[in-house]
């Protein structure tokens, strides 16, 4: 039975090392998505429910740009670098419309807003792009694949983990070495005390709204090479996003980083183990998580 755990690869250096490296690719884009998802909870202290939907408009962005038949390195940029402009924009335009005018209002209503986005994002990307699933191509020398540490992995899957430490690098820089990094983390810790000393929370709040769907939008760029992109693309990848948040901690980039390193080998290695069970793992870690850290790994109290 798939229930059954089979253990025969534990002793198999080869395909242990291939699905580590598959996690870390998995993990990096799971961390682009997670770290703006918690960046925005710790600052606005909204649920983003249209997190992964933004995803999705950053896919189909992308996926406009360069075309289901190009493999140009320059298309390719320009669609990266667009998905990721075009969804920074939205969210701060979103921010400034909607999210700014309930701040006070009570959260169920919050949450209700940002799941009528999902819900007009999905009717709108049917309306635009059609209700089939589109297919994006590896960028030239991107493709075929490499050996590292011995094994053969796909080059793309290298560079995904790559784009993702640059990521982290940069953001971690400007979260812990720079002026609006002090005040996006001093607003995670008390927002009425910073506004009380005369900062502008509101642009705070706007800036790190767009950030973290920026962030969105360049996972979903990223992916049109090794997803299906189509309107139910977003589903999945927000309930692993919540699970990557939770188990690192609501409002944490440290537990980003560490929840979706945590989440993308549990898939890969989980996949070996027990293949039935693969659709549960999110799950199932962040209820293992949670039983011993019930704020997640690096979540503290309000």
């Amino acid at each position: 039975m798939d229930f059954i755990p089979s253990l025969e690869w534990i002793t198999n250096p080869t395909v242990l090392a291939r699905q580590f490296m598959a996690g870390l690719s998995n993990g990096a884009l799971l961390f682009l998505v997670a770290a703006g998802l918690s960046l925005i909870f710790g600052v606005s202290r909204i649920i983003n429910f249209a997190h992964g939907a933004v995803y999705m408009l950053g896919a189909y962005f992308a996926w406009t740009v360069v075309g289901a038949a190009s493999r140009s390195p320059l298309a390719f940029a320009a669609a990266i670098v667009f998905a990721t402009l075009a969804s920074f924009v939205f969210g701060v335009l979103f921010e400034m419309l909607f999210l700014r005018r309930i701040y006070r209002s009570e959260q169920a209503f919050q949450l209700l807003v940002t799941f009528a986005l999902v819900l007009i994002l999905g009717d709108a990307v049917r309306l635009i792009w059609g209700r089939e699933e589109n297919s994006g191509l590896v960028p030239a020398g991107l493709e075929g694949a490499v050996r590292i540490f011995g094994v053969v992995m796909p080059t793309y899957r290298i560079f995904l983990i790559a784009v993702g430490a640059l990521v982290c690098i940069t953001l971690w820089r400007v979260l812990y070495r720079s002026r609006i990094g002090v005040l996006i983390r001093a607003a995670t810790v008390d927002r009425d005390m910073l506004k009380a000393l005369g900062v502008r929370t509101d642009r705070i709040f706007t800036l790190v709204f767009g950030l973290g769907c920026g962030l969105a939008g360049l996972a979903g760029g990223l992916s049109v090479p090794i997803v299906s992109v189509g309107p139910g693309l977003h589903s999945q990848v927000l309930i692993e996003a919540f699970a990557v948040v939770v188990i690192g901690g609501m409002g944490s980039f440290p537990g980003a980083l560490v929840g979706a390193f945590l989440l993308g080998q549990a898939n890969a290695f989980g996949v070996l183990a027990a293949p039935a069970l693969a659709i549960v793992l999110p799950f199932l870690v962040m209820t293992l998580v949670l039983m011993f850290r019930p704020l997640g790994l690096f979540g503290r109290p309000d």
